[in-house]
């Protein structure tokens, strides 16, 4: 075992001493030590019961023979950390989270791990820690929280901040925004849409690294519970049969993911996320394999932003596995799973319980998938859209720049009554160098929809959207406006245009002469007076 190096023989008794001070008997050091990596804290609703399912996990591994060791690491809520100068921690936390466990891990030499994330960046953070450790290894997450009917409508955190949009344009009350803000997120959970959370959750089921129900089973359900206690088992089968990160996480399970993540109308920051793990696999991540896997898959589902329907509805109509066994003939069926069985065996018996909301291949949503990348003389690395979430008008779409350089300008703008119908809204310089942290932006995208906007306006931007966003927003432009990507030299009034039927954004105001022109006159935005860890990171990803 792993832990062995330092827990037999003679020279490790000073070893076995401090083992001893933490409470360990002498046949419990026998015992395979399990790492159970958490990230409960107080703070966020997707983390305060996650000390919870840390119990149930550890009863799990104490029942099949194991050691449990708890140990935590950070979670950042994005609906909180949104809209200010913290959310340029948020992107930037994942790779923190993935180098503090694997300091912890190392250190400590466990033999196999539970990891226990529930919001954005915790789980690929944790994803990316499980691929670079290659120990034997497991997801189990917090799960979502419950949408309930308010007066006909169920209602979740992207209803509050349209809300808020809607106030500003006088098209509610006071009154009426306080009780929907009162009543949106009921329950802990992450947030109850298919938002960035609860995709990832999602996909860890599709990856194979979690067991079934690991991205729908309600936070507040006895059931998250139960499959907790099973995972805490399941990790010493893992461990026993020498199953690591690698064998289950690998090119195979991260195209089944891509496929699901097409299926289900995943966010945009499931490719962003995605590309970081296959990074670390030290695996090549395509995006024009986006495009090509998103041609061949139907949209079964329209979960919000998309739709009405919402995490718990998903989980009654069969969830992960259901959706799998509906697209199995696009899948990698041998791709191993965390329960020892392939992806076909764990989907061989399942099937669609309610079709309103999963579709039958045959008769979907729509005949590609959820996302598409695009690209073209603005982003000429690619940029990425949630078309699920997109209304049929606005797919191809064209009209003047309206440009800002950071998220605020353009949402004073927006609030303001500055945006008119038929603009194509330019945020830049919110990259992950320039913003720095790549913010995620859910309130000028709410407040478009508030401002009942979101069916006449795009939004383009070198920084990336909130899972919950929905409308014409294309976000991750690569080259970002920082490092002297194209869209740092568009101007107001330019012509923006959009395609995404066939894959394109262009200016058209851009040739040759005219960008060599700007690129000379241009003076590129910059951050000064960063310190800390955004000081730190910036510098990493400049170098």
């Amino acid at each position: 075992m792993n832990s062995d190096i330092f827990k037999k023989g003679a020279k490790t008794a000073p070893h076995r001493s401090l083992l001893k001070a933490a409470g360990l008997s002498d046949r419990d050091i026998q015992k395979p030590f399990i790492g159970i990596v958490n990230s409960h804290n107080d703070i966020v609703p997707g983390h305060i019961d996650l000390d919870k399912i840390a119990y149930s996990v550890k009863q799990g591994v104490l029942a099949a023979g194991g050691i449990p060791f708890e140990f935590h690491t950070i979670a950042i809520c994005d609906g909180i950390a949104m809209g200010h100068d913290g959310m340029k921690y948020s992107l930037a936390s994942r790779d923190l989270i993935a180098d503090s466990i694997e300091c912890m891990v190392r250190a400590h030499r466990f033999d196999a791990l539970v990891f226990i994330p529930n919001c954005d960046k915790v789980v690929p953070g944790m994803l990316m820690a499980a691929v670079r450790l290659d120990l034997p290894s497991i997801f189990v997450s917090g799960g979502p929280m419950l949408s309930i009917d308010n007066t006909g409508t169920y209602a979740d955190l992207n209803s509050v901040f349209e809300a808020a949009g809607a106030f500003a344009n006088n098209k509610i009350s006071k009154e009426q925004l306080c009780e929907i803000e009162s009543v949106a997120c009921p329950t802990s959970g992450c947030c109850s849409g298919m938002f960035t959370a609860n995709s990832m959750n999602c996909l860890c089921e599709a990856i194979g690294i979690a067991l079934e129900g690991n991205g729908t089973i309600p936070a507040v359900y006895s059931e998250r519970r139960r499959l907790a206690k099973l995972t805490g088992e399941t990790i010493i089968d893992l461990l026993k049969n020498n199953i690591t990160a690698r064998d289950i996480i690998n090119e195979k399970s991260i195209r089944n993911a891509l496929i699901v993540d097409m299926a289900l109308g995943c966010s945009t920051n499931t490719v962003l996320h995605l590309s970081a793990i296959a990074r670390e696999c030290e695996r090549e991540f395509n995006l024009e394999l986006v495009n090509i896997l998103s041609a061949q898959t139907p949209t079964l589902c329209k979960l919000a932003p998309a739709g009405l329907y919402h995490l718990q509805d998903f989980h009654q109509a069969g969830g992960i596995y259901s959706l799998m066994h509906e697209i199995k003939r696009l899948l990698l069926l041998d791709a191993l799973t965390a329960n020892g069985r392939t992806i076909g065996e764990n989907i061989k018996s399942k099937f669609i319980k309610k079709k309103d909301i999963i579709k039958k291949f045959d008769s979907p949503y729509a005949r590609d998938g959820g996302l598409c990348v695009l690209f073209g003389n603005i982003a000429p690395n690619g940029c990425i859209v949630k078309r699920s979430a997109v209304d049929p008008g606005m797919q191809v779409f064209s009209g003047p720049a309206r440009v800002f350089d950071s998220e605020e300008s353009a949402y004073s703008a927006i609030i303001s009554g500055k945006i008119k119908k038929g603009d194509v809204i330019v945020i830049r310089y919110e990259g992950p160098a320039g913003g720095p942290g790549m913010r995620e932006m859910l309130q000028p995208t709410s407040a478009l929809v508030g401002m009942g906007l979101d069916t006449s306006v795009a939004l383009i931007t070198d920084g990336r959207f909130s899972g919950a966003t929905r409308g014409a927003a294309i976000g991750h432009i690569t080259p970002e406006a920082a490092l002297g990507g194209p869209i740092a030299y568009i101007e107001d009034n330019d012509i923006i245009t959009i395609d995404m039927n066939k894959k394109i954004i262009q200016n058209t105001d851009f040739c040759s002469s005219v960008i060599e022109y700007r690129q000379k006159h241009t003076k590129l935005k910059t951050t000064t007076n960063l310190t800390g860890y955004l000081k730190k990171y910036v510098k990493l990803l400049t170098e």
